[in-house]
Protein backbone atom coordinates (compact mmCIF):
# COMPACT_ATOMS: atom_id res chain seq x y z
CA UNK A 1 0.00 0.00 0.00
CA UNK A 2 1.17 3.43 -1.23
CA UNK A 3 2.12 6.32 1.92
CA UNK A 4 -0.85 8.26 0.50
CA UNK A 5 -3.49 5.27 0.55
CA UNK A 6 -2.05 4.53 4.00
CA UNK A 7 -2.51 7.43 5.69
CA UNK A 8 -6.06 8.03 3.88
CA UNK A 9 -6.97 4.55 5.65
CA UNK A 10 -5.44 5.11 9.13
CA UNK A 11 -7.53 8.73 9.32
CA UNK A 12 -10.66 7.21 8.21
CA UNK A 13 -10.33 4.75 10.47
CA UNK A 14 -10.61 7.16 13.54
CA UNK A 15 -12.83 9.58 11.45
CA UNK A 16 -10.35 12.65 10.98
CA UNK A 17 -9.24 14.66 7.54
CA UNK A 18 -5.78 15.14 6.03
CA UNK A 19 -4.13 18.25 6.65
CA UNK A 20 -2.07 19.02 3.61
CA UNK A 21 0.17 22.28 3.94
CA UNK A 22 2.02 23.34 0.84
CA UNK A 23 5.06 25.21 0.34
CA UNK A 24 7.58 26.14 -2.57
CA UNK A 25 10.83 24.16 -1.98
CA UNK A 26 13.82 27.19 -1.87
CA UNK A 27 11.67 29.62 -0.24
CA UNK A 28 12.30 32.02 1.31
CA UNK A 29 16.44 30.38 1.39
CA UNK A 30 17.16 26.45 0.11
CA UNK A 31 18.09 25.83 3.63
CA UNK A 32 15.16 26.00 5.25
CA UNK A 33 12.84 23.82 3.82
CA UNK A 34 13.63 20.51 5.02
CA UNK A 35 13.44 21.36 8.35
CA UNK A 36 9.91 23.63 7.81
CA UNK A 37 8.77 20.46 6.20
CA UNK A 38 9.66 18.09 9.86
CA UNK A 39 8.12 21.19 11.64
CA UNK A 40 4.79 20.70 9.22
CA UNK A 41 4.24 17.12 10.20
CA UNK A 42 5.33 18.33 13.87
CA UNK A 43 2.30 20.70 13.76
CA UNK A 44 -0.25 18.31 12.67
CA UNK A 45 0.22 17.97 8.36
CA UNK A 46 -0.47 14.41 7.37
CA UNK A 47 0.73 14.56 3.85
CA UNK A 48 3.31 17.88 2.31
CA UNK A 49 2.72 19.45 -1.14
CA UNK A 50 5.85 20.62 -2.39
CA UNK A 51 5.72 22.84 -4.89
CA UNK A 52 8.65 22.71 -7.91
CA UNK A 53 9.48 26.44 -8.69
CA UNK A 54 8.89 26.98 -11.97
CA UNK A 55 9.47 30.38 -14.62
CA UNK A 56 5.04 30.55 -15.52
CA UNK A 57 3.39 29.06 -13.06
CA UNK A 58 0.10 29.97 -14.63
CA UNK A 59 -2.30 28.43 -12.44
CA UNK A 60 -1.48 29.99 -9.02
CA UNK A 61 -1.92 33.35 -7.79
CA UNK A 62 0.72 36.19 -7.45
CA UNK A 63 1.41 35.17 -3.45
CA UNK A 64 2.58 31.65 -4.84
CA UNK A 65 4.16 33.28 -8.55
CA UNK A 66 6.16 35.64 -6.32
CA UNK A 67 7.77 32.13 -4.39
CA UNK A 68 8.38 30.80 -7.19
CA UNK A 69 10.43 34.05 -8.79
CA UNK A 70 12.17 34.05 -5.10
CA UNK A 71 13.30 30.08 -5.11
CA UNK A 72 13.86 30.14 -8.42
CA UNK A 73 16.81 33.21 -7.54
CA UNK A 74 17.84 31.01 -5.14
CA UNK A 75 18.96 28.58 -8.29
CA UNK A 76 16.63 25.82 -7.22
CA UNK A 77 15.56 23.43 -9.87
CA UNK A 78 13.69 20.30 -9.81
CA UNK A 79 16.70 17.85 -9.37
CA UNK A 80 17.15 20.03 -6.09
CA UNK A 81 13.54 19.52 -5.11
CA UNK A 82 14.58 15.58 -5.52
CA UNK A 83 17.38 15.92 -3.14
CA UNK A 84 15.02 18.15 -0.52
CA UNK A 85 12.84 15.52 -0.12
CA UNK A 86 15.73 12.27 -0.40
CA UNK A 87 16.87 14.50 2.72
CA UNK A 88 13.28 14.92 4.14
CA UNK A 89 13.72 10.78 4.50
CA UNK A 90 16.42 10.08 6.11
CA UNK A 91 14.11 11.40 9.10
CA UNK A 92 11.01 10.81 8.03
CA UNK A 93 9.86 7.80 6.12
CA UNK A 94 6.45 7.90 6.15
CA UNK A 95 4.71 11.30 5.59
CA UNK A 96 3.67 11.05 1.94
CA UNK A 97 5.17 14.19 -0.11
CA UNK A 98 3.40 15.24 -3.34
CA UNK A 99 5.33 16.91 -5.75
CA UNK A 100 3.46 19.75 -7.32
CA UNK A 101 4.23 21.54 -10.71
CA UNK A 102 4.43 21.62 -13.88
CA UNK A 103 4.91 19.76 -16.93
CA UNK A 104 8.24 21.50 -18.59
CA UNK A 105 10.80 20.63 -15.95
CA UNK A 106 9.29 17.15 -16.34
CA UNK A 107 9.52 16.88 -19.70
CA UNK A 108 13.02 18.35 -20.18
CA UNK A 109 14.47 15.80 -17.15
CA UNK A 110 11.98 12.79 -18.82
CA UNK A 111 8.94 11.04 -17.69
CA UNK A 112 11.29 8.11 -17.15
CA UNK A 113 13.93 9.59 -15.58
CA UNK A 114 12.04 11.82 -13.49
CA UNK A 115 9.76 8.94 -12.06
CA UNK A 116 12.67 7.09 -11.37
CA UNK A 117 14.56 10.15 -9.71
CA UNK A 118 11.09 10.77 -7.80
CA UNK A 119 10.53 7.12 -6.36
CA UNK A 120 14.76 6.49 -5.73
CA UNK A 121 14.22 10.24 -3.82
CA UNK A 122 11.02 8.74 -2.00
CA UNK A 123 8.49 11.40 -3.75
CA UNK A 124 5.04 9.67 -3.46
CA UNK A 125 3.10 11.34 -6.36
CA UNK A 126 3.35 14.01 -8.69
CA UNK A 127 0.55 16.72 -9.44
CA UNK A 128 1.45 18.38 -13.01
CA UNK A 129 -1.00 21.31 -13.31
CA UNK A 130 -1.14 21.89 -17.10
CA UNK A 131 -1.27 17.92 -18.07
CA UNK A 132 -5.11 17.24 -18.51
CA UNK A 133 -5.75 13.34 -18.41
CA UNK A 134 -6.50 13.67 -22.12
CA UNK A 135 -2.46 14.46 -22.58
CA UNK A 136 -1.12 12.34 -19.49
CA UNK A 137 -1.47 8.93 -21.73
CA UNK A 138 2.40 8.60 -21.96
CA UNK A 139 3.04 10.07 -18.29
CA UNK A 140 0.55 7.96 -16.07
CA UNK A 141 1.64 4.98 -16.75
CA UNK A 142 5.50 5.68 -16.20
CA UNK A 143 4.36 7.19 -12.68
CA UNK A 144 2.85 3.93 -11.79
CA UNK A 145 5.50 1.75 -12.53
CA UNK A 146 7.64 3.76 -10.26
CA UNK A 147 4.58 3.64 -8.02
CA UNK A 148 3.92 7.16 -7.84
CA UNK A 149 0.02 8.21 -8.19
CA UNK A 150 -0.89 10.64 -10.04
CA UNK A 151 -3.14 13.70 -9.24
CA UNK A 152 -5.12 15.32 -10.96
CA UNK A 153 -7.42 18.88 -10.65
CA UNK A 154 -10.77 18.64 -10.80
CA UNK A 155 -12.87 22.53 -11.31
CA UNK A 156 -15.63 23.93 -10.39
CA UNK A 157 -16.74 23.57 -14.45
CA UNK A 158 -16.03 20.11 -14.70
CA UNK A 159 -19.12 18.91 -16.34
CA UNK A 160 -20.00 15.02 -15.23
CA UNK A 161 -18.13 13.33 -18.09
CA UNK A 162 -14.56 15.19 -17.73
CA UNK A 163 -15.45 14.26 -13.84
CA UNK A 164 -15.36 10.69 -14.93
CA UNK A 165 -12.47 10.70 -17.38
CA UNK A 166 -10.29 12.26 -14.44
CA UNK A 167 -11.49 9.85 -11.66
CA UNK A 168 -10.37 7.02 -14.12
CA UNK A 169 -6.55 8.24 -14.82
CA UNK A 170 -6.17 9.52 -11.00
CA UNK A 171 -4.68 7.85 -7.75
CA UNK A 172 -3.79 8.38 -4.41
CA UNK A 173 -6.36 11.31 -4.51
CA UNK A 174 -8.48 14.16 -6.39
CA UNK A 175 -7.50 17.75 -5.85
CA UNK A 176 -10.75 19.65 -6.24
CA UNK A 177 -10.54 23.44 -6.75
CA UNK A 178 -12.91 25.35 -4.72
CA UNK A 179 -13.20 28.16 -6.79
CA UNK A 180 -12.72 29.77 -10.01
CA UNK A 181 -9.83 31.33 -10.51
CA UNK A 182 -5.77 31.67 -9.30
CA UNK A 183 -4.68 30.02 -5.78
CA UNK A 184 -4.84 32.90 -2.87
CA UNK A 185 -8.69 33.78 -4.90
CA UNK A 186 -11.50 34.49 -2.38
CA UNK A 187 -15.39 34.23 -2.37
CA UNK A 188 -15.31 30.49 -1.22
CA UNK A 189 -19.34 29.38 -1.27
CA UNK A 190 -18.71 26.15 1.61
CA UNK A 191 -22.66 25.19 -0.01
CA UNK A 192 -21.27 24.64 -3.82
CA UNK A 193 -18.29 22.81 -2.70
CA UNK A 194 -20.12 20.48 -0.59
CA UNK A 195 -22.53 19.63 -3.54
CA UNK A 196 -19.49 19.69 -6.33
CA UNK A 197 -18.05 17.06 -3.57
CA UNK A 198 -21.37 14.81 -3.80
CA UNK A 199 -21.29 14.81 -7.73
CA UNK A 200 -17.88 13.53 -7.92
CA UNK A 201 -18.00 11.20 -5.30
CA UNK A 202 -20.33 8.95 -7.59
CA UNK A 203 -17.87 8.36 -9.86
CA UNK A 204 -14.87 7.61 -7.55
CA UNK A 205 -13.56 6.38 -4.49
CA UNK A 206 -10.51 8.07 -3.76
CA UNK A 207 -10.25 10.62 -1.21
CA UNK A 208 -11.05 13.92 -2.30
CA UNK A 209 -9.20 17.08 -1.30
CA UNK A 210 -10.28 20.53 -1.11
CA UNK A 211 -7.76 23.43 -2.03
CA UNK A 212 -7.54 27.26 -3.40
CA UNK A 213 -8.92 29.87 -1.16
CA UNK A 214 -8.92 28.06 2.24
CA UNK A 215 -6.99 30.71 4.37
CA UNK A 216 -8.10 30.28 7.76
CA UNK A 217 -8.89 27.43 10.56
CA UNK A 218 -12.38 28.55 9.85
CA UNK A 219 -12.66 28.22 6.94
CA UNK A 220 -10.72 24.83 7.07
CA UNK A 221 -12.60 23.60 9.71
CA UNK A 222 -15.78 24.22 7.16
CA UNK A 223 -14.00 22.17 4.58
CA UNK A 224 -12.99 19.18 6.92
CA UNK A 225 -16.64 18.97 7.49
CA UNK A 226 -17.26 17.94 3.81
CA UNK A 227 -13.63 16.94 2.69
CA UNK A 228 -11.48 14.15 2.72
CA UNK A 229 -8.42 16.23 3.06
CA UNK A 230 -7.78 20.02 3.34
CA UNK A 231 -5.40 21.62 1.38
CA UNK A 232 -3.75 25.09 2.04
CA UNK A 233 -1.18 26.89 0.34
CA UNK A 234 -1.46 31.08 -0.33
CA UNK A 235 -2.45 31.50 3.32
CA UNK A 236 1.03 29.47 4.58
CA UNK A 237 3.03 30.97 1.34
CA UNK A 238 1.80 34.72 2.44
CA UNK A 239 3.37 34.38 5.67
CA UNK A 240 6.67 33.16 4.51
CA UNK A 241 6.77 35.99 2.23
CA UNK A 242 6.34 38.67 5.46
CA UNK A 243 9.03 36.37 7.37
CA UNK A 244 11.55 36.59 4.18
CA UNK A 245 13.96 38.73 5.52
CA UNK A 246 13.91 36.40 8.62
CA UNK A 247 14.12 32.85 7.51
CA UNK A 248 14.41 31.44 10.98
CA UNK A 249 11.28 32.76 11.54
CA UNK A 250 9.39 30.59 9.30
CA UNK A 251 10.36 27.59 11.80
CA UNK A 252 8.34 29.05 14.18
CA UNK A 253 5.48 30.96 13.02
CA UNK A 254 4.26 28.89 9.93
CA UNK A 255 4.22 25.56 12.08
CA UNK A 256 2.06 27.47 14.68
CA UNK A 257 -0.27 28.70 12.10
CA UNK A 258 -0.84 25.33 10.76
CA UNK A 259 -0.92 23.72 14.18
CA UNK A 260 -4.34 26.08 14.56
CA UNK A 261 -5.57 24.67 11.51
CA UNK A 262 -5.06 21.33 12.72
CA UNK A 263 -6.69 22.10 15.69
CA UNK A 264 -10.01 23.57 14.26
CA UNK A 265 -10.18 20.57 11.80
CA UNK A 266 -10.11 18.32 14.58
CA UNK A 267 -12.59 20.14 16.93
CA UNK A 268 -15.02 20.25 13.44
CA UNK A 269 -14.77 16.28 12.66
CA UNK A 270 -13.97 13.90 15.76
CA UNK A 271 -14.44 14.18 19.49
CA UNK A 272 -11.88 15.58 22.26
CA UNK A 273 -11.36 11.35 23.15
CA UNK A 274 -10.11 11.19 19.52
CA UNK A 275 -8.06 14.38 19.50
CA UNK A 276 -6.50 13.33 22.87
CA UNK A 277 -5.23 10.36 21.32
CA UNK A 278 -2.82 12.36 18.91
CA UNK A 279 -2.27 12.37 15.30
CA UNK A 280 -2.77 9.24 13.14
Amino acid sequence: MSRIASIFQQLHKRDRRALIPYITAGDPEPWVTVPLMHALVTAGADILELGVPFSDPMADGPVIQRASERALKNRVRLVDVLNMVREFRAKDDKTPVVLMGYLNPIEVMGYERFAAAAAAAGVDGALTVDLPPEEAGAFTPVLRRHNLDAIFLIAPTSGEERVSRIAAAASGFIYYVSLRGVTGAAHLDVNEVEAKLKSIRRHTRLPLGVGFGINSPEMAAAMARIADAVVVGSAIVRRIEEMAGTPDRVLGEVPAFVASLRRAMDSATVSPEQVSGGRA
